[in-house]
């Protein structure tokens, strides 16, 4: 790309300035937050290729509200894991109601280590507070503020959310 923001498209040969397409802000936001987004979503869905396309789709979700919206990488991990939850929900609905989805889905599982397998057993609110905690090492006023409860809910989901694990840990 080069320090003018233009770039030659590939296909046409046509000059495409993405300073206009993309905001500075949002780019920022793009390059520093992907990772560990992705990051965040495969520790919430145990799927490193449905992490990529959620964080994707979470990034389309944010860029209409770059402009008026402070606190971006909050506003982003909020649609990540809001993301995460709903398609653990579609997923649920969909083995319920499809036998040919749940055998699709036990063809190829990512391969996940032992604590991705737990954290996957966990319902999804203990799983998120539980992540977001030791994960990523945010307090549970600001957990609280992410999942839009009280406090002493998040207290209370991680605490039930620690015993289910220990507890599957030690079948």
């Amino acid at each position: 790309m080069g320090g003018t923001g233009l770039a030659r498209s590939e296909d046409t040969g046509a000059r495409l300035d993405h300073d206009r397409e993309w905001p500075a802000q949002f780019v920022q936001l793009y390059r520093s937050q992907y990772t560990p987004m992705v990051r965040l979503a495969y520790l919430l869905t145990g799927s490193r290729s449905l992490a990529e396309e959620l964080v994707q789709e979470a990034f389309l979700r944010v860029r209409p509200h770059v402009d008026h919206v402070t606190g971006l990488e909050g506003y982003l991990r909020t649609a990540v894991v809001n993301s995460c939850s709903n398609q653990r929900r579609r997923a649920a609905l969909e083995r319920r109601y499809s036998q040919s989805a749940m055998l699709a889905l036990q063809d190829g599982p990512d391969p996940v280590d032992e604590m991705g397998d737990v954290l996957a057993r966990l319902p999804c609110r203990q799983r998120s507070v539980l992540v977001m905690r030791y994960y990523l090492g945010m307090s549970e006023a600001e957990i609280a503020r992410e999942l839009g409860c009280r406090p002493g809910t998040v207290k209370s989901l991680a605490h039930r959310g620690l015993l289910e694990m220990r507890r599957l840990l030690q079948q």
